[in-house]
């Protein structure tokens, strides 16, 4: 009951404090002329407000101060070193931009203060794929690995009206389900802060009026909240794993299942990338959100909100085999599923700008061809009627 009233307010508290701060960052951006250009790359055609990020960064500063204590290993005074260094650097690279390279290094920084916390150590696998045991040092690497991937492909699919919004919604109310099932309360607080920010921010985001992007500040603050989570959920103790619907050896699988979404279409881009012989951090329009919009002619809100169902599909569809199913079988389900999405998605053609500019050539050469074929109509009807009145 005393979770439930806390859980309340947290909740409410980072609702309001995004939704009443919002209009206030809206217009300091657009008084200080910091909105967004759009480009060839953009999917919107005005300049937009940008840095809603700001409010997710001081909402989960003040909901760690006030749920601190609630941590078993003190990890909110961990967790706010990191916050603070991906917001600034999210802040400067929506600013000014900055090197992917300058970045990376950020994000190593900060993920090595959540790294150092014994809370989010990893000891085992739990017998998925035959591994138990796990060596600090390699835990260091998997674990920094992992962070990393999360916080850069969350980044990466923040691209569409929408979209970032939604699907963190969706991981975020899993982790919530899951941390409060495990008693890891404090995490559980996290996630409900952060979806309540989400949720908040979301309206803004598909208006049309008040519309603002929560940038890099905030996609880089959230990848960096939902790799945490996911780590703290990979280092449950056994014990924890009662509670919860799928087998103890299946929990990577889920883990995976619930960030499909980024992971998949970060996976994706990249092999797009360098089979154009580009860098993987190239900017192109070659992510799944762009497909359904470019290629499918979806709006933004539909293309977010189917993304956003499969999301939660599959994560339920992969708690409900791991019930059951061996982690290999598991394994194998997942191959299969992402060889289809990848056919599915990749059949499009690599070079997706080549293709664009194709089915914008041909659009061209229909207009040409129907102004060129209307005048010998019209001359063949004259013909046909001085050809008829000479009969006549």
């Amino acid at each position: 009951m005393f979770f439930l009233e806390t859980a309340i307010s947290v909740f409410i508290g980072s609702f309001l404090l995004t939704y009443l701060t919002i209009p206030k960052i809206i217009k300091i951006v657009e008084y200080k002329r910091l909105m967004d250009d759009p480009n060839k790359r953009s999917s919107h055609s005005l300049k937009t407000p940008t840095l809603g990020g700001v409010s997710f960064y001081y909402t989960l500063v003040f909901v760690l101060f006030f749920i601190h204590g609630r941590d078993i290993m003190d990890e909110a005074i961990y967790i706010i070193p990191g916050l603070t260094i991906l917001f600034m650097t999210g802040l400067k690279d929506d600013l000014v931009v900055i090197s992917p390279g300058a970045k990376l290094i950020a994000q190593v920084i900060a993920v090595a203060f959540i790294l150092v916390n014994p809370s989010f150590t990893i000891h085992s696998f739990n017998g998925f794929l035959n591994v138990y045991e796990i060596p600090y040092y390699l835990y260091l690497i998997i674990a920094g690995f992992i962070m990393v991937t999360i916080i850069n492909s969350y980044n990466l699919i923040d691209g569409i009206d929408g979209l970032a919004s939604i699907v963190g919604i969706v991981i975020l109310m899993i982790y919530t389900t899951i941390f409060y099932t495990t008693g890891e309360f404090f995490f559980a607080l996290i996630s409900i802060s952060l979806n309540a920010c989400l949720l908040a921010f979301f309206g803004f985001n598909i208006s049309s009026e008040r519309k603002i992007f929560m940038g890099d500040t905030g996609s880089l603050i959230v990848g960096f909240v939902i790799s945490v989570l996911t780590l703290k959920f990979l280092a449950l103790t056994p014990d924890a794993y009662d509670g919860l619907p799928f087998l103890l050896e299946n929990a990577p699988l889920i883990a995976i299942s619930i960030l499909i979404v980024p992971l998949f279409d970060t996976a994706r881009v990249f092999a797009i990338r360098i089979a154009n012989k580009k860098g993987p951090f190239s900017p192109d329009r070659n992510h799944t959100h762009h497909v359904l919009i470019d290629f499918w002619g979806l709006s933004h809100k539909q293309a977010s909100f189917i993304i956003g169902c499969f999301n939660l599909v599959f994560v339920v569809l992969f708690i409900v085999l791991g019930s059951k199913a061996e982690n290999l079988g598991m394994v194998i389900f997942l191959i299969s599923a992402i060889i289809i999405l990848g056919y599915v998605f990749f059949k499009y053609n690599y070079n997706f700008t080549t293709l664009k500019q194709k089915i914008l050539l041909k659009r061209k050469v229909g207009k040409i061809k129907s102004t060129i074929e209307k005048p010998k109509k019209s001359k063949l009807k004259d013909t046909n009627g001085l050809k008829n009145s000479d009969s006549d």
